[in-house]
């Protein structure tokens, strides 16, 4: 989701101000206090003027976002699929490289039926490199000279990393000549960062 905003929570007797994230599978605050609120664990959620009042197990928990409040309520109870987020649509042309977990393998084939492994074709509308390390985003470059001009790239790669970090997979990107256009949270333990061939290269 990748939303933010800086604003007052109150929680569990408590109140301060401080910067709000509204992530794929998590809110989190980061104030006076720290809150990390599972969306899986949300018992109930309202926009109530101007507040994002979130009732879990441990309590209720209230931001104050105004115009944004309801917003995020929506996305909270109706968040979009993984595929929405990616942008993959029903028949779509998707070519896997590296080790992807099962069950986003099973999503993309809920989707579609044109999926190929190990390589990145040259029709493929949809290339998604699994980057576990240095050497696997090294394929980067390999893949961004054989790729449709309108194609996209989708790097998955772990987060919290030292040994690769989301500024080598940017400039991986930069150095394959390819512009980074969208960040997503994949998984809970993966990033997503999309590459496309720039306009003045199509």
């Amino acid at each position: 989701m990748g939303k933010e905003a800086v604003c007052v929570v109150r929680y569990g007797g408590e109140k301060s101000k401080g910067k709000a994230l509204l992530e794929t599978n998590e809110v989190i605050f980061r104030g006076d206090f720290r809150l990390k609120v599972a969306v899986a664990s949300v018992k109930s959620a309202k926009a109530v003027n101007g507040e994002l009042r979130l009732v879990t197990a441990e309590g209720l928990a209230v931001f104050e976002l105004g115009a944004q409040a309801a917003k995020w309520c929506e996305k909270i109870l109706h968040p979009k699929t993984r595929m929405e987020k990616l942008g993959v649509k029903a028949g779509a042309r998707v070519a896997l490289v590296g080790e992807f977990e099962r069950g986003f393998v099973d999503e993309l084939r809920g989707v579609t039926e044109n999926i190929a492994k190990g390589k990145g074709g040259v029709e493929a509308e949809w290339i998604f490199l699994g980057a576990e390390s240095q050497k696997d985003l090294a394929q980067l470059a390999k893949l961004a000279k054989g790729m449709l001009a309108t194609a996209a790239v989708w790097v998955v790669y772990p987060k919290g990393r030292k040994e690769l970090s989301e500024n080598d997979v940017l400039a991986a990107g930069r150095k394959a000549n390819l512009k980074d256009v969208k960040v997503v949270g994949f998984s809970a333990t993966h990033t997503g960062l999309k590459f496309v061939v720039p306009l003045d290269r199509r």
